[in-house]
């Protein structure tokens, strides 16, 4: 009875949070409809990603708007990003969707052209939260995105393997199963450098962040690129055009 009431609950949640977000779009006359919407979740690097491929976006002079953030987005800040976006005529917006966000139904209903994963980490989580956040992260891909980009390297790649693109699904990693292929990095003091591969091409990004993990989301944004059909020169480019302020 009691797992019945909670249930019961959470559909009306879902309802009223749905509801809210439709009014939301119908109040700023639907303005994602005009825009090739990117959203990048992920456990850890959705800013860092975001901001790569915002980059990459004005190296090919493509004009680009770009809402990041690791905290929760809500879904009125979410809907006037994509009402001034559509008003300064960008083509692209690109956007972090964090677990919480997705959750909510911040993202209901929107037109999704590309949903790419960094990584899945579920450390610390019991059972029931992890096939929680699990299913948070899942609902971005099962909205029918035109273009989907997946972590191969990541432990929990085979729970999204499923998803495919509409149009394009493209992996990345260190994977010699991986489309667009990490075959080697160097770390630096300052900075960060890898070689990618894809479609029997070899091509060099470099990034002024540091650490490990920079070499995936270089690799993450690349392939969301590739799938834009942006040349690996502008690629570099515009992930070596990123820096972090401050």
């Amino acid at each position: 009875m009691e797992n019945t009431a909670k249930l019961s609950g959470g559909k009306k949640r879902f309802r009223l949070e749905r509801a809210k977000v439709k009014l939301l779009a119908s109040y700023y006359g639907h303005p994602a409809r005009d825009l090739k919407l990117i959203c990048v979740t992920g456990s850890t690097g959705k800013s860092t990603v975001a901001h790569f491929v915002h980059e990459i976006l004005r190296a090919a002079s493509q004009p680009a708007a770009i809402l990041a953030s690791d905290q929760a987005i809500k879904a009125t800040v979410l809907h006037k990003f994509l009402n001034d976006a559509w008003k300064a005529k960008v083509t692209y917006a690109v956007i972090t969707a964090p677990a919480a966000a997705l959750g909510a139904e911040t993202f209901y209903g929107l037109p999704i052209y590309a949903a790419a994963m960094t990584d899945f980490v579920p450390s610390g989580l019991t059972d029931a939260d992890l096939n929680s956040y699990l299913e948070e992260k899942e609902t971005l891909f099962r909205m029918d995105p035109e273009v989907v980009v997946l972590n191969r390297d990541d432990a929990h790649y085979p729970d999204f393997a499923q998803f495919r693109g509409k149009t394009e699904t493209l992996t990345y990693g260190a994977s010699s199963d991986s489309d667009v292929k990490i075959e080697g990095s160097k770390l630096y003091r300052k900075g960060t450098e890898a070689q990618l591969g894809f479609g029997g091409r070899d091509f060099t990004v470099a990034s002024f962040l540091a650490g490990e993990p920079t070499v995936s989301y270089m690799a993450c944004a690349a392939a969301i690129a590739t799938a834009l059909n942006i040349a690996p020169a502008t690629i570099a480019e515009g992930i070596a055009n990123y820096e972090v302020k401050g």
